[in-house]
């Protein structure tokens, strides 16, 4: 029996240090120095474009990083997300440029709260339009003719919310002026513009953004322009937005361009990521971007060229080895 033995348990100890010389898959480098790394990513509303990107990304990473298990999750988007990375119950996370850098200042939303800290730099992704969008039979052509109407200004406190509270001074108006102001997702405000219970709505989020693109399919909306200089004047209070066209055929019923401002969509970690970690996510994101550019239109604008523009706090150190390696400052 023993003479039996013991050339099977030569095989199984050959067998063994042949994986431990190969790696489990000899394609894969091992994210975070061979270590297992469980990575929750933090996304947004179904109806939206982190969800999707956020499935890619977790994608990304299980195909292509040896030791590292990622999950995305749907949550409540930029504001939720901050406190997921504060807390620890999130790793990477979809965020505003403009939720981010108030909550690194302690201002606007995270007034009473104060300061967060720990919030580290990924990568700025694409621009998040702020869209307003109305029900055809409103009659609502432009900011101003908000007033008087019933309105899903975005979950409270949300950065959608900012937007729409911003976007309203900017045009003379605050929420009093409006017949109601309804703090709702974009799922729930899809479905109220399509009972008639509001008029329009705020929706922060890619072009094209699902919710709109499916709300069009039942119902007959505009979507509302922002005059320039408008948005010159939000830039001047507000540095975060920017102008951007609304190019026809976005939507169903889209004739014309439209002018819109934006904020940019950008990743944030934890600062407590392990910065060898950092960097091969980072290094995977963008070596496999085009399974990101296969699951949504915005997965094309991931770039390193543009990947540190509008960056409103200080980047990771592993993601910063890796600009450096590319070139990028």
């Amino acid at each position: 029996m023993l003479r039996k033995s013991i050339p099977i348990l030569l095989v199984l100890v050959l067998a063994a240090s042949l994986m431990v010389a190969c790696g489990s898959d000899g394609d894969k480098p091992a994210g975070g120095g061979g270590k297992e790394q469980f990575i929750a990513i933090a996304t947004g509303g179904t109806g939206g474009v982190y969800y999707p990107l956020g499935g890619a990304l977790q994608k990304v990473y299980n195909d292509n990083l040896d030791n590292v298990t990622a999950n995305s999750s749907s949550t409540g988007a930029s504001v939720e997300n901050i406190g997921l990375i504060e807390d620890g119950d999130a790793d990477i996370a979809f965020i505003q440029n403009d939720i981010t850098y108030y909550a690194s200042e302690g201002i606007e939303m995270f007034e009473e709260k104060g300061k967060v800290d720990g919030l580290s730099g990924m990568a700025i992704w694409y621009p998040e339009v702020v869209q307003v969008v109305a029900n055809a039979s409103a009659g609502i052509e432009s900011i101003e003719d908000l007033a008087g109407k019933k309105v899903a200004v975005g979950d409270a406190g949300s950065g959608t919310e900012a937007n729409a509270r911003q976007i309203l001074e900017a045009h003379g108006l605050n929420y009093d002026d409006l017949g109601k102001a309804d703090y709702l997702s974009f799922s729930e405000a899809s479905d109220q513009l399509q009972d008639g219970h509001v008029d329009a709505a705020f929706v922060t989020a890619g072009l094209p953004t699902a919710a709109i693109v499916e709300l069009t399919q039942n119902l007959d909306v505009v979507v509302v322009p922002i005059d320039s200089e408008k948005i010159e004047e939000l830039n001047d209070q507000f540095p975060f937005y920017t102008e951007v066209t609304i190019e026809a055929g976005t939507y169903k019923g889209q004739e014309e361009d439209l002018l819109a401002t934006a904020v940019m969509a950008m990743l944030v970690v934890s600062e407590d990521l392990d910065e060898d970690l950092v960097y091969d996510l980072t290094k995977a994101m963008f070596e496999h971007k085009e399974t990101i550019e296969e699951t949504h239109d915005r997965g094309e604008d991931l770039s390193l060229e543009t990947a540190l523009e509008g960056m409103p706090v200080e980047l990771h150190s592993g993601a910063k080895k890796f600009y450096d390696e590319e070139g990028i400052e």
